[in-house]
């Protein structure tokens, strides 16, 4: 069993728990009575390269990430610093994540979030919407091509941005079949959680035309930033790089210095 398998493992007898304590039709009335979030794709696009900064504890491939997160003073040091959005991690077992957290992120920031989860039932969609999110993430190596497709219209009927991830051409060519509008390309391998941005260099021509594609993972200097916008992506999504600085504020403007410096 490799890592994902390992971790969907995990995901699917947490969620089965979970649903009997919290019905869908609870979370469905929450989410009609929030005002619409804000919009993710909008907030990206206004700036010549997107960023979504993300908040996580811990991952299987680096461990603690940051002692004594706080996750308010994180969010607003991210937006002050020009994050158009962010990215919190829901998983508690792998990536100690916290209902909480998103919370607590949501109640401090103006920007759209991301609930970023292993995604594998619309329980979790309508969970997300309940909790305020603009966009979830759904993996296509946790899906076949009929959850994929059924998630996405579950996403857009929750009033959120579905953000397909793929790490390879045949993922990228199913959720080109599923119409996905907005596209993440894990420069990690989920399997062996090996990093390589040359997996969005060689995956961004095979996109569809009017996606709107953000690379992920592996980003760590405004050289990597520049390739990838040059490369065709519209956004980054960055967390690990950032969190291990002292000032997360600075440490953004650097990273983005060669994209945001020519607007």
């Amino acid at each position: 069993m490799n890592q994902l398998e390992k971790i969907l493992d995990t995901k699917r007898r947490e969620i089965e728990e979970r649903r009997e304590k919290l019905s869908m039709e609870y979370l469905k009335s929450t989410a009609s009575i929030r005002k619409a979030p804000p919009d993710f794709r909008e907030a990206l696009m206004q700036a010549p390269m997107g960023l979504i900064a993300e908040i996580k504890r811990k991952s299987p491939s680096a461990g603690e990430i940051r002692p004594g997160l706080r996750v308010e003073h994180l969010a607003e040091a991210y937006e002050q610093a020009g994050a158009q959005a962010l990215s919190i991690l829901m998983d508690h077992t792998y990536f100690g994540g916290e209902e909480s957290d998103f919370v607590m992120a949501r109640d401090t920031v103006n920007v759209p979030i991301l609930y970023k989860e292993f995604v594998l039932f619309g329980w979790q969609v309508w969970h997300a919407a309940s909790l305020g999110a603009s966009a979830v993430l759904l993996i296509a190596a946790a899906l076949n091509d009929e959850e994929l497709s059924d998630l996405i219209e579950c996403a857009e009927k929750a009033r959120l941005t579905p953000l397909v991830e793929v790490h390879s051409a045949p993922e990228m060519e199913r959720a080109k079949a599923a119409r996905a509008k907005t596209i993440g390309i894990n420069n990690r391998d989920l399997t062996t959680f090996e990093v390589s941005l040359q997996t969005s260099v060689d995956l961004i021509p095979l996109a569809p035309d009017d996606a709107l594609i953000i690379s992920e993972s592996g980003i760590r200097t405004p050289e990597d930033v520049v390739r990838l916008k040059a490369a065709g992506a519209h956004a980054v999504l960055v967390g690990e790089h950032i969190l291990k600085q002292p000032d997360v504020g600075a440490a953004i403007s650097t990273l983005m210095s060669g994209v945001w410096a020519s607007s």
